[in-house]
């Protein structure tokens, strides 16, 4: 067999969940029968570290005499405390020893340094934690009390999730990363680079393929990059992930390519296989695939524009092997519903489409491959996937990364779910669309979606339609209450300083914020501040919206974030704070009924929205017109039929009783005895095991039976209150 290919996150991603983009590439290679090995040097470095022979080490390396702040110093002076406790707190966050929560419940089995000082202001959060939950968030701050150490004794860059990230964000030019990686190695590289050495002597791979996907990731790369170059020569190293897609597309500094051979653009699965094809003489170099590389000196890009990229249904099954499943950490930084749900828990990662459906927005990178080429999985064969990822990983959460899962699509996959009676718990990004309708989000519900996250950014309506969205604010309230009703969790991502954003709108949105909260149909949300991007429409075309570039030029190294003034907007760095104080708050049900000024040191204009808008949109008719091409579906179980004589005034007549028992309690309606046998038997023909029906199918096997006036009994109160039991308008 060929040496293999070896594939690599580096420090630092998430904590608790393999980052997916190997695991992709892994199962395409598969299906080519190219063999590599992955790995995810982030959490072996990480488990590394904060072990107690890491700890012993580190405190080692801290220069007796060092200045030192109080915090650091009180640190030090516990560090026995640290390195007895470490591999138990770090066994309890990786589940293995859930009993351990108790005692650090108690505040008495952990040293605790500056993090645990913000437990007064969260002391009324932790209400509606259980035991568990409250020791991993001390667990989490016990490390982040490492961690402070950690960068202001021997590692200024480090970060659990952004190591160096500083230096990769914004790297418009490579002057300071290259002069980072000519110091000497600082003791998380150390760490990096020994784990390193032990694969790369193991593996002995023909090339080696880096996932960058966040800044944060790219200061670790390049040293991986510089220690292979170093010790294994002849390894080809080529780059690739997010971070390239989006920053690197002009890079031409060559000082970039004594760290790594090649920088490969866009879908990673056609690039790598003829990479590896070339490195293995299969292929000429004219054949690479979307490759920047260094040739005479100069960096080059080749694309062999007649190869074509591999459809979605070709590329595989993820593969999670190799991965050290057990090790991963489950934290809670932030008691944020939804940020917890990126930190806490085992994820499967998972896409359900290519690309963006919608692909408007404005502030959106959308004209780049990853969101412009869009194309949709089959839903059955993402159920096959996801029965494929469970026998390996027996995990049973999925996260769909979606830019914005489409709403036919998990309707669809919800129904197949359903029909395979799998066990899953999911959760998706969306976009807050009226197609997601009260009976939608119930199917969802019932296949196991938890939650969603989706794109109010700025709730104004004039400025979602200079976005594109293609929404309205009333429309996202509706949306909200549909899940919320179904029991479906709902984060929203807000923005603020968009081009031309005034005081007022601002404000203005805000209030929008909090009513939603007030009225309970928003259970989480952040504020982003607007971000100028290259390869938006904001940031190709700027003076559309008003606003101006601050540069024009194209660096040598990563070019994406761009700096602009906008004079007609308002200071939005004032709003900052304020923003995120009152979130911080609505988010646990405290002052939703305090004065927006309240928030903010500076005077705010008063809000122009109506205090119960909110309120009233939630009034409208929720369900909209009957439309006869809709689904019928039936989940629920086979009721129980009775017929009973019934009497008034000397009359009698003769009704079906239909009981039906759902998880929570039995429901039972009565309809006209003809009626209601008709409806028992349909709702068999309706089961999400039968070929699908329309309403209008059920409309015509009324009338087939003899039966009248289909309109006035399918929406009826009886008919109609079948929904809570699973009879559902799709």
């Amino acid at each position: 067999m060929s040496a293999p290919v070896f594939l690599i996150t580096p420090p630092f991603t998430q904590l608790n969940t393999p980052y997916p983009a190997t695991a992709y590439l892994k199962g395409f290679l598969n299906t080519r029968g190219i063999p590599s090995v992955q790995a995810d040097l982030g959490i072996e470095a990480t488990v590394a570290l904060f072990s107690k022979s890491g700890l012993t080490s580190l405190f080692a390396r801290i220069p007796a005499g060092a200045e030192l702040s109080a915090n650091a110093a009180r640190i030090i002076a516990l560090q026995d405390d640290y390195i007895h406790t470490i591999d138990d707190v770090v066994s309890f966050l990786q589940g293995h020893n859930p009993t351990l929560s108790h005692r650090i419940c108690k505040r008495d089995f952990l040293p605790e340094a500056s993090r645990f000082s913000q437990l007064e202001d969260l002391a009324w959060a932790f209400g509606s934690m259980g035991t568990q939950d409250k020791a991993k968030h001390f667990a989490t701050m016990y490390l982040e009390d490492l961690s402070d150490l950690i960068q202001e004794t021997v590692d200024e860059h480090f970060g659990f999730s952004r190591y160096a990230e500083k230096l990769g964000r914004s790297a418009n030019s490579f002057d300071a990363l290259y002069e980072a990686l000519h110091q000497p190695f600082t003791y998380i590289d150390e760490i990096l680079l020994q784990l390193l050495e032990e694969r790369m002597k193991t593996i002995q791979p023909c090339m080696v393929a880096i996932s960058v996907p966040f800044p944060g990731n790219l200061y670790a790369s390049l040293r991986c990059g510089q220690y292979i170059k170093k010790h294994y020569p002849q390894v080809k190293i080529a780059m690739g992930g997010g971070f390239a897609n989006t920053e690197l597309r002009s890079v031409s500094d060559p000082r970039v390519f004594e760290f790594y051979d090649y920088i490969l653009l866009d879908d990673g699965e056609a690039p790598i296989e003829n990479l590896y094809r070339h490195i293995n003489g299969e292929l000429p170099e004219s054949d690479l695939k979307r490759a920047f590389l260094l040739k005479n000196g100069k960096v080059e890009f080749i694309n062999n524009a007649s190869c074509k990229d591999y459809r979605q249904g070709q590329v595989g099954t993820p593969d999670y092997s190799d991965f050290h499943l057990d090790k991963y950490i489950s934290a809670i930084e932030v008691v944020n519903p939804m940020h917890r749900m990126w930190s806490d828990g085992r994820w499967n990662k998972l896409t359900m489409a290519h690309g963006c459906y919608w692909g408007k927005c404005t502030f959106c990178d959308i004209s780049l491959d990853y969101i412009r080429l869009y194309e949709p999985i089959a839903a059955s064969l993402l159920a096959d996937r996801m029965e494929e990822i469970i026998a390996q990983t027996g995990e049973t959460g999925f996260h769909f990364v979606d830019e914005a899962a489409p709403p036919a699509l998990m309707r669809s996959l919800a129904l197949e779910i359903i029909k395979r009676k799998l066990t899953v718990s999911w959760w998706t990004n969306i976009r807050f669309e009226k197609s997601f309708t009260r009976d939608l989000c119930l199917l969802l519900k019932a296949s196991g979606c938890i939650a969603v996250s989706g794109g109010l950014e700025v709730a104004s309506d004039r400025l979602l339609e200079l976005i594109q969205k293609g929404i309205t604010v009333a429309q996202v309230a509706q949306v909200n209450r549909n899940f919320t009703e179904a029991g479906i969790m709902v984060h929203a991502y807000l923005m603020y300083g968009f081009p031309t954003q005034t005081a007022q709108e601002t404000v203005d949105s805000l209030e929008m914020v909090r009513q939603m909260f007030k009225t309970g149909i928003l259970q989480s949300a952040f504020w982003h501040l607007f971000t100028m991007t290259a390869h938006s429409p904001v940031g190709m075309a700027p003076e559309k919206y008003k606003v101006k570039r601050m540069t024009e030029t194209v660096g040598a190294f990563a070019n994406n974030d761009l700096e602009h003034i906008d004079d007609s907007g308002a200071e939005h760095e004032d709003f900052a704070f304020g923003l995120k104080k009152s979130l911080f708050n609505f988010m646990h049900g405290v002052c939703l009924d305090d004065p927006l000024q309240n928030w903010f040191e500076m005077k705010i204009p008063r809000t122009k929205i109506p205090p119960d808008y909110i309120e009233k949109a939630l009034m409208e008719d929720a369900l909209g017109a009957r439309k006869p091409t809709a689904k019928v579906v039936w989940l629920g179980k086979k009721p129980q039929v009775q017929t009973l004589t019934k009497s008034k005034k000397g009359n009698t007549w003769e009704v079906t009783s239909l009981t039906f028992q759902t998880r929570k309690e039995p429901l039972s309606i009565s309809v006209g005895k003809e009626e209601g046998i008709w409806l028992a038997g349909m709702l068999e023909k309706l089961s999400v095991q039968q070929s699908p029906l329309t309403l209008k199918d059920v409309e015509d096997h009324y009338t087939a039976a003899g039966l009248e006036d289909f309109e006035l009994f399918w929406d009826n109160k009886p008919v109609n209150t079948l929904y809570k039991a699973g009879l559902l308008q799709l």
